[in-house]
């Protein structure tokens, strides 16, 4: 374990290879086997272990494309959304940005790159500053990047809140986060996270705190966006009733790695890992012919991330182990279509 954190400076001080190709041929974010892990201390002093947040994660996200990471909480999707911000600092592994490695940037460029990269938070009145109005909490970014012209950061203002719908703009631009609905603080949220136009949109559960009768609206907005702008979108969610409706590529997490990768029908109408089969069934399903039909689950818990079981980590909870190669062996990505894979010894 202490190999591979030793392993993290060498990682980290190498160059990004093939950053300018990757920028032609159209990969706008790579991660590259990705691991963040926060190390335990007994009293304060002692080293006591590390928390594996996220553990060997590999993808890349091309310009305009929206990918969706989901999976159950502890899985690794939010600490995987706080690295890619800048947030946290890799443990080892990369994340690059149109060529560039995070770890590698100085203060100047972070800045550039988090002016690049906008942010929506799942809850939003927590989010919004209660003291600040509409109008101060959009300029904000504007006047942390240096846009002194106040005739400009107010032209702007108004064009993102025309943006998010928020008609007649004077109407809101006075008003406090207390005075909204939750529908229209995510549209603050949303645009906050626009003002800067970002090439990346990181959205975190964005409708989870919304009523069901907003939350189709907000989805569409954000795909109205993301389309109009061409913004890559990276849709951190637990609900796979959402993904069809949002994303082109969908990442399963489980125990902070990334288990199955496949485009949304293909993982929908077809999908390999146990894993991602146990979240299907815990998806909630219109049908009233349903309502009273139990679908198998798999038995457990998560695993403790602070020693997570050896080989495949979801094999203690599976009822298609291969003895002897589960229990031991870590499975690779095997491709079982193009542009589907899966993490599992069911498909060597």
């Amino acid at each position: 374990m202490d190999a591979d954190l030793n392993k993290n400076e060498t990682l980290q001080s190498a160059p990004a290879a093939g950053g300018a190709a990757n920028t032609r041929d159209g990969i706008l974010l790579s991660v590259q086997d990705l691991r963040v892990w926060f190390e335990l201390r007994r009293f304060g002093f002692g080293h006591a272990g590390y928390v594996k947040a996220v553990d060997g994660v590999n993808f890349d996200l091309h310009y305009g494309e929206a990918i969706a990471v989901v999976g159950e909480s502890g899985c690794g999707k939010s600490s995987l959304m706080k690295t890619i911000l800048g947030l946290h600092t890799p443990t080892k592994g990369r994340v690059i940005f149109e060529g560039q490695d995070l770890s590698a940037m100085h203060s100047r460029e972070l800045r550039q790159y988090r002016s690049n990269v906008g942010y929506v938070q799942q809850d939003p009145y927590g989010a919004l500053p209660p003291f600040m109005s509409v109008q101060r909490i959009l300029e904000e970014p504007l006047v942390i990047n240096g846009v002194k012209d106040k005739d400009e950061r107010m032209r702007r203002v108004r064009k993102v809140m025309e943006e998010v719908k928020m008609f007649p703009v004077e109407d809101f631009l006075a008003k406090f986060p207390h005075m909204l609905s939750g529908g229209q603080q995510q549209r603050v949220v949303i645009a906050r996270a626009m003002i800067m136009e970002p090439k990346l949109i990181v959205a975190d559960e964005p409708v989870s705190m919304l009523d069901a009768s907003v939350r189709v609206e907000i989805l569409k907005l954000m795909r109205g966006l993301q389309e109009t702008h061409h913004l890559a979108v990276i849709y951190i969610t637990h609900d796979l009733s959402t993904v069809r409706y949002f994303s082109e590529r969908i990442f399963v997490m489980y125990a902070a790695q990334a288990v199955e990768k496949a485009k949304v029908n293909q993982l929908l109408e077809d999908p390999r890992h146990p894993y991602t089969h146990a979240l299907l069934a815990g998806t909630s399903e219109p049908d009233a012919n349903n309502a009273k039909s139990f679908k198998e689950v798999p038995p457990g818990e998560p695993p403790n991330l602070i020693s997570p079981p050896s080989g495949c980590r979801f094999h203690p909870r599976c009822s298609h182990v291969i003895q002897g190669l589960c229990e031991t062996q870590e499975p690779p990505d095997f491709e079982v279509e193009p542009g589907h894979l899966v993490s599992c010894w069911l498909y060597k």
